[in-house]
């Protein structure tokens, strides 16, 4: 009895470890937003920990932000963003669900690679594909996966009031930098 109770725990153990190894993760991932406009105070914050998780057999990512990590260099805009814009009480996240089309783990090198990226980002309680181009490379013992790409503010019900409307742009610049081991 007990020689099978042992094979069965390794058999299983085993298949935890190969499971394990497909899927790679961070939770120190970067995440900047900028919605500057020239001539005008910067607006631009951002995020050092945010969680992704790359399944390296199929491609599928999905990464996390808590919105109240975003930082700006001023107090005032980070309050404001927080209560005024985001409403991270409401909306205390920001995901991303998707995949890297055509990705393949034996293809990626030390150069970077383009890929597509497809999936759902939720921002402020709404849900809308985006498709940005995702640049993949080995570096030292993980997969750095780089996207940048812009949003239309109003595609996700945020609301900038109409005296603001010329300092902020409606138009976001989301960049992603996840080093996965």
């Amino acid at each position: 009895m007990k020689p099978l109770l042992l094979l069965c725990i390794f058999v299983f153990s085993f298949g935890l470890i190969c499971f394990a190894q497909d899927k790679k993760t961070t939770k120190k991932g970067e995440i900047t937003f900028e919605a500057s406009v020239p001539s005008f105070e910067e607006i631009k914050a951002k995020h050092e920990k945010a969680s992704c998780v790359l399944n390296t057999k199929t491609g599928e990512i999905n990464s996390l932000a808590l919105v109240k990590e975003f930082h700006f260099k001023i107090a005032l805009m980070e309050e404001h963003f927080n209560s005024n814009f985001i409403e991270s009480n409401r909306y205390p996240k920001a995901t991303f669900k998707g995949i890297i089309e055509n990705f393949d783990m034996n293809k990626i090198g030390s150069s970077p690679q383009e890929f597509k990226l497809k999936g759902k980002l939720k921002l402020h309680g709404t849900s809308r594909t985006v498709t940005p181009t995702a640049t993949v490379r080995k570096v030292n013992d993980g997969i750095e996966i780089v996207t940048v790409f812009d949003i239309i503010a109003s595609d996700f019900d945020i609301q900038i009031p109409e005296i603001l409307n010329q300092k902020i742009s409606k138009t976001i610049t989301l960049k992603t930098v996840f080093l996965v081991k």
